[in-house]
């Protein structure tokens, strides 16, 4: 189940040591991991974010070291105002409560030039090689994420497979990917979307958060895990104009290959998070996840259709009917 929202117990203490004490504690949000948010709010006004992420389950140093390559690149992540390794306590600047998805839901005439903004950010962290000491995105990372799918969201629906084949179809068309991430990598946030995205109160640019997973790897994966969003409808047109604006910005040499790898990493995302979610579901009690799976399915069947991930089309057809694809999700929860 998710953790409850109740601040940890070192927190008066770690607070009172950096300048906070007394100081309101606030729940503010969870994720899909064990960490928990919290807004910490002074008698004078002032507001921080308190990360919680229990060193037993994570680790907060991943999070600072992305923070501070996105910094020295000129980005804009939360700062971090103080640290405790040892406890998992993290304090962050606060950006606030505008995060990009609820504001479009409010105001969606901004989506074009929010999107505009999300896409300009990636070309310029893509106009610099990855950092060094990021692990690689490679095909060993591709293919444990993609057994998320035979390993959780199939069984959940009584189906077996032959892994061997399925990794087989995935490594014949990941294989051009994979070689161009290995020698050209960027750095890549990996859950890129509008929910981690923020509109900070007088700034212009966009706060970045959900990084610490971050893996030097493709430019194109980010790029569809925006416009691929679990979470949010992306009108095609608005998704076709993003990546030509990407490709423009960030001098792409052949922008059919670039659309092919793109098709392919947004396959291989979007079937990765079926995965997740079905394990969010079984493992860890979050179900709300599951009335996301029928979009990710929409975007997955879009990108089997392209001709680069013939056989994976081909082991899809012959594996996973129709019935237990987005239609096994149209009632709610299969049984």
């Amino acid at each position: 189940m998710a953790p409850k929202m109740i601040p940890p117990a070192s927190a008066p203490a770690f607070l009172a040591a950096h300048g906070w004490e007394g100081a309101e504690i606030l729940p503010l949000a969870g994720d899909a991991s064990f960490r928990r948010y919290f807004r910490v709010r002074r008698a004078d006004g002032a507001t921080a974010v308190l990360m919680d992420a229990p060193p037993d389950k994570e680790d907060i140093g991943p999070f600072l070291a992305v923070a501070g390559h996105l910094l020295d690149r000129g980005f804009a992540p939360p700062r971090p105002l103080a640290i405790d390794r040892a406890q998992g306590l993290l304090l962050l600047e606060d950006f606030g409560d505008d995060r990009v998805g609820p504001v479009l839901a409010r105001e969606p005439h901004r989506e074009r030039a929010i999107y505009e903004a999300a896409v300009d950010i990636l070309a310029q962290i893509a106009a610099q090689p990855a950092p060094e000491g990021l692990p690689p995105y490679d095909e060993a990372a591709m293919a444990r994420e993609v057994l998320l799918f035979t390993d959780w969201y199939l069984p959940a629906m009584g189906a077996e497979v032959d892994d061997a084949a399925y990794l087989d179809a995935w490594a014949e068309s990941w294989g051009d990917v994979a070689r161009l991430a290995e020698a050209n990598p960027v750095m890549v946030l990996r859950d890129y979307h509008a929910d981690n995205l923020m509109v900070i109160p007088g700034r212009e640019e966009l706060g970045l958060l959900d990084f610490q997973d971050a893996l030097a790897g493709h430019a194109a994966y980010d790029l569809v895990s925006l416009l691929q969003d679990a979470r949010r409808d992306v009108d095609p047109a608005l998704e076709e104009a993003m990546i030509a604006r990407y490709v423009e910005a960030a001098n792409v040499a052949d922008p059919l290959r670039f659309r092919a790898h793109y098709e392919i990493l947004g396959a291989q995302r979007n079937t990765k998070i079926l995965g997740i979610f079905t394990r969010l579901w079984k493992r860890d009690g979050k179900a709300h996840y599951l009335a996301l799976q029928p979009r990710v399915w929409a975007y997955l069947e879009r990108n089997l259709a392209h001709p680069a991930l013939g056989p994976v089309r081909g082991w899809f057809d012959s594996n996973v009917p129709h019935k237990l694809r987005a239609a096994a999700w149209a009632e709610g929860a299969p049984q």
